[in-house]
């Protein structure tokens, strides 16, 4: 007879699996839809997953790691030790924040034209404090071992525009996003746990250099708390005529040039 904790990890599996099936059959994404969970204390990381420094040889940003997860399949784990990029590094409080960063150096000049301009933009990027961070957890949806904090999707405009519409649909009203055009870990994990509510994600500059995500593609994030609404969201949508590729509208007569037109009036008389 199975205890308890392996009845929850059925569920959950269970869960995960129904919850992957119904983004591949709507939205139809060319890469792995993720599950993100940043660990807390205590917990441990997935056996299977690779942890950059250790595994790989190398130390990464947090969208070079979400890529692999995406495009190989891979399980990736990564704690400070693991991270190259600084942004990463004081966003999710993996070091202390110090004044050259809070001062907007690392802004100044290439995203805002004066020290002033680039603090205001630094201020704008979500951050985890000390509680709330830990090792970052990154797994294909469908072969996740953890219940996620985040759910993450990369599409194109017509398929971000479509999980838009699957998880309002039980809620109703309007998805509320910032945009800054550095940063994109931060508003796909931190932002999102932090409102607690679904982002549409415009990939940064960084993701775009170093996670190599391509110009077409944009993502989408959700809690997975709202997992269920986000399912029945899909059913509901869907049964209401929202498609994914979007049908093109074809009932009409096409109009074409003067001697084309000239040789169908031949064979009506």
């Amino acid at each position: 007879m199975k205890n308890m904790s392996e009845t929850k990890q059925l569920l959950r599996n269970d869960k995960l699996a129904l919850l992957n099936r119904e983004i591949e059959k709507h939205v139809r994404p060319d890469t792995f839809p993720l599950a993100i969970r940043v660990l807390r204390p205590g917990e441990e990381i997935p056996p299977k997953a690779k942890r950059p420094v250790h595994d790989l040889q190398v130390q990464v940003s947090i969208c070079q790691g979400i890529t692999m997860s995406r495009r190989y399949g891979w399980a990736i784990a990564m704690g400070g030790e693991d991270l190259s990029c600084p942004i990463a590094k004081a966003a999710f409080h993996f070091e202390e924040p110090v004044s050259f960063y809070t001062e907007g150096n690392l802004a100044h000049g290439m995203y805002a034209e004066t020290l002033a301009c680039a603090q205001l933009t630094e201020e704008e990027v979500p951050k985890f404090s000390k509680e709330e961070s830990g090792t970052i957890v990154v797994s294909p949806l469908s072969r996740a071992t953890f219940e996620p904090d985040v759910v993450v999707v990369y599409g194109n405009s017509a398929q971000v525009m479509r999980m838009v519409a699957a998880t309002l649909f039980k809620t109703g009203g309007s998805i509320s996003s910032e945009f800054s055009a550095r940063a994109d870990c931060a508003d796909i994990i931190i932002r999102t746990i932090q409102m607690d509510s679904p982002q549409v994600i415009l990939p940064c500059y960084g993701d775009r250099v170093f996670g190599q995500t391509y110009d077409h593609e944009m993502a989408f994030s959700f809690p997975y708390r709202i997992a269920d609404n986000v399912i029945e969201g899909f059913a509901g949508t869907h049964k209401g005529g929202v498609r994914y590729p979007i049908p093109s509208f074809l009932q009409y007569q096409a109009k074409y040039p003067a001697t084309y037109e000239k040789l169908n009036d031949m064979w009506k008389e």
